[in-house]
């Protein structure tokens, strides 16, 4: 899965988090609700989207943390505010890593490996500060 849309944290009542769809919020508790079995990898390139509360950053579900709770086992999401215009070359490279091997015969890299390999290789289009933004969560 990967959402392209505006992230809203919701400190107060954190399953009422959401990703601001097209015609309605998709919440937290939503789709912690559903039964995702086959649910391997999320991208989120939605601002904020693996940020806690800033007085108790380690006790609040963050989207990405949510995400995580609901089934998915590696998700990445961002720390702060995204240019998209500037990370889109982050996710055009991690995507590149991610599937690289396949045509080889190997396997789908949905791991940090794949993110780390990507913020490095556009080192030179993407300000440090972009590029950190991104995080990986999971396996």
């Amino acid at each position: 899965v990967h959402l392209a849309c505006p992230g809203k944290q919701d400190p107060e009542q954190p399953y009422d988090s959401h990703f601001a769809m097209k015609y309605e919020h998709l919440t937290l508790l939503v789709i912690m609700e559903r039964h995702i079995p086959q649910a391997e990898f999320t991208f989120l390139s939605a601002c904020h989207a693996a940020v806690g509360d800033e007085e108790t950053p380690d006790e609040v579900i963050h989207l990405a943390a949510g995400l995580q709770f609901s089934g998915f086992k590696s998700v990445v999401g961002t720390l702060w505010e995204v240019d998209d215009a500037v990370t889109k070359h982050v996710v055009e490279a991690f995507y590149g890593y991610m599937f690289g091997d396949l045509k080889k015969g190997g396997v789908v890299d949905y791991t940090r490996a794949a993110l780390n390999c990507a913020t490095h290789a556009v080192k030179k289009k993407v300000p440090l500060e972009q590029r950190m933004v991104v995080v990986h969560i999971g396996v």
